[in-house]
């Protein structure tokens, strides 16, 4: 312990003096150092001191002693300073499969080791190498699979996963059929780890997506809690939109899960996932079924979810129209308001031909004039089967009705609440921070006086005015402290072409009076 304690306290002293450390891992790399603590501590100032060498004049010698230092640490009859060798050298940037050959021969002797701490580092140190270097580990693929059924779960876990990151296409359905038995024996979050590198292997290997997707979804339907559920439904979505050939195959595994779901959330993401790209498939009608049980069984945010699900096969499958208006009028007699106010919306869009709005280019709804937006807003009550009654009812809104709530104060403080001539649309709109629509914090008074609303305030400045409407006011942030005798705040306002600050100075002291106030901007540029 006398090593480890003086080459601890030459190195804090040292540490300020990147030579001088240089210099002192150079000498003590050439020289026997005895105690196993201090050989595991020098090798991991090396590792963390190789870094920092690298582009300088002294970085080949010095990586070049190094590497020869933890080469030869390799062969210490101290595990531990094998372990910190290996795991140095695995570590080390820019390193190539021949560098790393030593290291993983070293950890690959690890794995039958009787000990399981060693067992366990050995794993979790091959397991970072197979992320960036799969190929450096094949030939530890016999002795990984050994430790599949290991008692220490966390060793199998790391196996398990390392081996699905370096395993060959012919040797997915091996895996598949090992860690079935294995996945009922660990807890959730081993679980979500496997199902994260399943995930990575699909994305590796798409021609055996059904043989994963497969797997998963025999798992989706098995016990486990909504981490684990949620992780297997975020990785199906995923290989949807990366695998084209899976996204049928997935959607029906996605809709016999609903039909046994606990989980409110997954339910209602999976019914929309459903409502937007069932309607696309070969067969759409084959969803009409599951989403119609949800109507009849689940709880209200269920039901309101499915009955968007099905309005949306209704407008993009003219053939099954009929037949869903009719499941669309059971729900308006449904006990939930929600509900009941998505079938009588969808049921009144619905009430004619929408093959003609439905066909209508995306970039020609764009091109619209503020005058025929008003138009077409003006007749929905008797035209209810339009364009912009579909998107209304099937398309998002382009901002959340917080910061629409804002937006539309902000509009009418500049044009007021009774212009009848304003137009109002999205494009018109101004942007509304969502936190300043939210909650606008004020800068405390003593006095008990409030200041003036930035918008009002800011238009009331003829100048400043004529430099067009605010895209975004930021909330009032405190210059000053609460209890000074002046109290500062300021208001950024960002225009199209300009950005404004709008300075608040509050008084707190009765009997005086403050003039020629002035503000100095500097480094604005920048």
């Amino acid at each position: 312990m006398v090593q480890f304690h003086a080459l601890a306290l030459l190195y804090e002293i040292k540490s300020h003096d990147r030579l001088a450390i240089s210099k002192m891992v150079t000498q003590l790399a050439r020289g026997p150092i005895s105690s196993p603590c201090a050989a595991c501590l020098l090798i991991r100032y090396i590792s963390s001191s190789l870094a920092g060498w690298r582009g300088e004049s002294t970085a080949s010698s010095v990586e070049r002693a190094a590497y020869q230092y933890l080469e030869l640490s390799l062969k210490d009859r101290s595990e531990a300073v094998i372990f910190e060798a290996a795991k140095a050298l695995c570590s080390m940037p820019g390193a190539d499969d021949r560098d790393l050959g030593p290291a993983v021969a070293s950890l690959q002797l690890f794995l039958s080791s009787p000990k399981p701490p060693l067992r366990l580092a050995a794993m979790r140190a091959l397991s970072r190498v197979s992320t960036a270097r799969p190929a450096a580990l094949v030939k530890c693929n016999d002795d990984m699979e050994a430790l599949i059924s290991d008692s220490n779960r966390s060793v199998a876990t790391f196996a398990i996963t390392t081996l699905l990151k370096t395993g060959s296409e012919s040797s997915v359905d091996r895996l598949m059929k090992q860690i079935s038995s294995f996945m009922t024996e660990i807890s959730d979050d081993f679980k979500v780890v496997v199902v994260t590198a399943i995930r990575e292997l699909c994305l590796k290997y798409p021609p055996k997506h059904q043989v994963l997707i497969g797997f998963l979804a025999n798992f989706l339907r098995e016990e486990g809690g909504f981490e684990f559920k949620s992780a297997i439904v975020d990785a199906i979505v995923v290989l949807m939109h990366a695998v084209a050939d899976t996204k049928e195959t997935s959607l029906f595994h996605l809709c016999e899960f609903i039909e046994d779901c606990e989980f409110t959330a997954l339910s209602t993401q999976i019914l929309h996932l459903v409502g937007s790209l069932g309607p696309a498939t070969r067969a759409p009608a084959r969803y009409i079924r599951f989403i119609y049980n949800r109507i009849i069984l689940e709880n209200s945010a269920i039901r309101a979810a499915a009955v968007s699900a099905l309005a949306k096969f209704a407008v993009r499958v003219p053939a099954l129209r009929s037949s869903i208006k009719v499941l669309l009028h059971s729900s308006l007699r449904d006990e939930d308001d929600e509900v009941r106010d998505r079938a009588t919306l969808a049921l009144r869009f619905l009430g004619g031909d929408l093959s003609s709005c439905m066909q209508r280019p995306d970039h020609e709804s764009n091109l619209r004039s503020p005058t025929e937006e008003v138009s077409e807003s003006c007749a929905v009550a008797d035209a209810p089967h339009s364009t912009l009654s579909v998107d209304m009812l099937f398309k998002p809104l382009p901002l959340s009705f917080v910061e629409l709530a804002g937006a539309l104060r902000q509009y009418e403080k500049v044009h007021g609440a009774d212009n009848e001539d304003a137009i109002l649309s999205y494009s018109t709109l101004p942007i509304a921070d969502a936190v300043a629509s939210t909650k606008r914090v004020e800068v405390p008074s003593r006095s008990g006086l409030k200041p003036e609303s930035n918008c009002t305030a800011f238009y009331k400045i003829p100048e400043i005015a004529t430099l067009g409407p605010i895209l975004r006011s930021t909330a009032s942030a405190p210059l000053t402290e609460s209890e000074t005798e002046y109290v500062v705040s300021y208001v950024k306002h960002i225009l199209e072409h300009h950005l404004v600050l709008e300075f608040s100075v509050m008084n707190t002291i009765q009997d005086q009076v403050l003039q020629d106030a002035r503000e100095d901007a500097y480094n604005v540029a920048r």
